[in-house]
């Protein structure tokens, strides 16, 4: 009797399916064009904030060389925005990590981070910061990944408050360094 398809894939036929995904996967920095369709993905990550599509078209553009776009058929699927401070050479902050619901939980939001840290834009960084509410369950799951796989500590404490920096509006964004990288 010929072998029948599983209702279910094993264990090996999903780690197959995911490593297809990320070979299919095409990480790129990010051009002008790409300001609507980040607009788009950001807005559809609840609980980031939205930016101005300004903003975006910003990103993409001045911003580009320490931002990465995670492409899949065409499709918006990732992407993170960084920067380099000005007063803070050693540093890369990371503003949205964002990942679209059809490629969330394959992984993808590490790799756009180490996708990253490889290039030309985080060179001779020695710590990577970000900001994070204390209800983001992902992000902490997100960025606690990295600073293991990197062993390098991790540490975090309230940057822009509540009441103080945002009026009552917005929860307290917490500073999260991690490094030495």
């Amino acid at each position: 009797m010929p072998n029948e398809l599983a209702s279910e894939p094993s264990g090996h036929a999903l780690a197959d399916l995911g490593a297809a995904k990320e070979a299919q996967t095409q990480f790129r920095h990010p051009v002008k064009s790409d300001g609507q369709r980040v607009w788009r993905l950001v807005r559809d990550c609840a609980p980031l904030d939205e930016n101005s599509m300004y903003c975006n078209l910003l990103l993409c553009s001045h911003f580009a060389q320490t931002c990465i776009a995670a492409e899949r058929n065409e499709e918006l699927v990732g992407w993170i925005s960084a920067y380099r401070p000005p007063e803070d050479k050693e540093t890369i902050f990371v503003w949205q990590v964002a990942v679209s619901s059809a490629a969330r939980g394959e992984g993808l939001g590490k790799k756009l981070l180490s996708e990253l840290l490889a290039c030309e834009g985080a060179f001779g960084a020695k710590y990577l910061k970000t900001t994070i509410t204390k209800d983001n369950a992902a992000s902490w799951r997100l960025f606690s990944s990295l600073a293991k796989s990197r062993l390098a500590p991790m540490r975090d404490e309230p940057w822009f408050d509540k009441n103080e920096d945002f009026g009552g509006q917005h929860d307290t964004e917490h500073l999260v360094t991690i490094g030495p990288l």
